[in-house]
């Protein structure tokens, strides 16, 4: 293995579902569809396992409390290579669909199925389609209560499905006991925040885009990145689902380049777990306590108010 452009360590992530998961995807997948459709998550997976292996990686698995209840095997296979556990909630739901109640439940049921699997404990959470945001800030305080100790859930640029642009960039406390907030890394570049975390925009840039972003990061700020895919991004064969042209686009474009891409930023950098990476952080809190200036009115409609 060649040696890596960077030493200090990243973070990577996978988040955990089915193809037809994917917020692009809903069109044709609704949730009332999606027994009876074909699953494909353990053996894309398994495919990022193997990558990982081959680069000797670890990563942070988001997964969610249906794909653990379906596949506890995948689990295991995940916790026995070295990787971390997380949730990614029970149904993917983003967490303004849910009330503080709903998302409770939904939370905890994760929780305790991702435990029983792996027979690690489950500290971290990364939200559906990064929902955390000012209206949803509440959450956090679930998250404390039921026992998690981190969120990888903000997305701190402007996009038309997620995004906190008004966020910090770098890891914060939310304010609610015990949780830190650990963002996906974005490059401040004239004027406005670009996305350097993978995803989407992973698969359809040039990957020496994306190697130059991080490695400026590298030189400006000496800080850890955080990376994100998911399983299908690895899976060329999926099925191709009847949705609109741009959702098509954006769900399907290069997946056939992904495993190559992934291969060559695993030799180019150094990645871990996110729990490793900032381990100081999630043991002491972040250094900032941040809170959305509108964050007050979300607690009150919380509670009622």
């Amino acid at each position: 293995m060649n040696s890596p452009l960077h030493p200090v360590r990243n973070a990577m992530s996978i988040d955990v579902e089915e193809h037809f998961h994917a917020a692009a995807l809903s069109q044709a997948a609704p949730r009332a569809r999606w027994d009876a459709i074909e699953s494909r998550v353990a053996d894309a997976t398994d495919r990022a396992l193997e990558l990982f292996a081959a680069a000797d990686a670890r990563a942070t698995f988001f997964i969610l409390g249906c794909v653990a209840e379906r596949h506890p095997a995948l689990i295991r296979r995940i916790a026995a290579a070295g990787h971390e556990v997380a949730s990614h909630g029970q149904a993917h739901f983003r967490i303004r669909e849910q009330t503080p109640a709903q998302f409770r439940a939904d939370v905890a049921r994760a929780k305790a199925a991702l435990e029983d699997a792996s027979g690690q404990a489950v500290i971290g959470y990364r939200a559906a389609n990064f929902s955390m945001e000012p209206a949803t800030w509440w959450a956090y305080d679930v998250l404390a209560e039921t026992g998690h100790r981190y969120s990888s859930s903000v997305n701190p640029v402007r996009h038309d499905h997620y995004g906190a642009p008004e966020a910090p960039r770098l890891p914060f406390a939310p304010g609610a006991a015990g949780i830190v907030e650990l963002p996906m890394t974005t490059l401040p570049l004239a004027g406005r925040r670009w996305h350097a975390s993978g995803g989407g925009y992973f698969r359809l840039l040039p990957y020496p885009v994306f190697r130059a972003a991080l490695r400026l990061l590298r030189r400006r700020e000496a800080a850890p990145a955080v990376f994100y895919l998911h399983p299908w991004e690895l899976d060329p064969g999926q099925p191709r689902l009847p949705v609109a042209a741009l959702s098509r686009f954006r769900h399907y474009v290069n997946l056939d380049r992904m495993a190559g891409k992934l291969s060559r930023l695993l030799t180019d950098f150094r990645w871990d777990r996110l729990d490793r990476v900032f381990a100081r952080e999630i043991a002491g809190g972040a250094a900032l306590t941040w809170r959305p200036p509108d964050a007050a009115h979300a607690d009150g409609a919380r509670d009622g108010r």
